[in-house]
């Protein structure tokens, strides 16, 4: 059952809960805008050879873009990106984003722990690309009705 409006409702929780999934797709195309956006236009994220050069499997996504991309999972679900009180991720290993093509970023997001006294859930991001998390302790403090 939902709260008034469609959002999800404290009540209708249990730890453990699968409470929304999603896979997010990312190219080269979305690097190079999101670098503009940002301001982070460091070129391992739009230049294969100096992404080699430093080490890395090719070019990667922005780690903040993968931060900010994976929480959508949990704002589509509540209905109400002001909801997220708190929000923290590690970043555990870098996403390639292959030329041509797509790299495919796995959300899966559980409720973690529950606060009924403070109206807040814990929900607990788990980010993945071809089975790999590439987020560790990925988790939102969301309040709800």
């Amino acid at each position: 059952m939902s709260a008034a409006g469609g959002r999800p409702a404290l009540a209708d929780l249990t730890v453990g809960d699968e409470v929304a999934r999603g896979t997010l797709r990312v190219d080269r195309a979305r690097l190079v805008h999101y670098a503009a956006a940002s301001g982070d236009r460091n070129p391992i994220h739009w230049n294969e050879r100096v992404a080699r050069e430093v080490g890395l499997p090719g070019v990667i996504a922005h780690g903040m873009w993968t931060m900010g991309a994976a929480v959508t999972v949990v704002t589509d679900w509540l209905g109400d990106p002001g909801a997220v009180l708190d929000y923290g991720v590690r970043f555990t290993r870098p996403v390639p984003v292959p030329d041509p093509g797509e790299a495919l970023v796995d959300v899966v997001a559980t409720v973690g722990a529950l606060d009924a006294q403070a109206g807040t859930a814990r929900i607990d991001l788990a980010v993945t690309v071809e089975g790999q998390r590439v987020l560790g302790k990925a988790q939102a403090v969301v309040r709800l009705p």
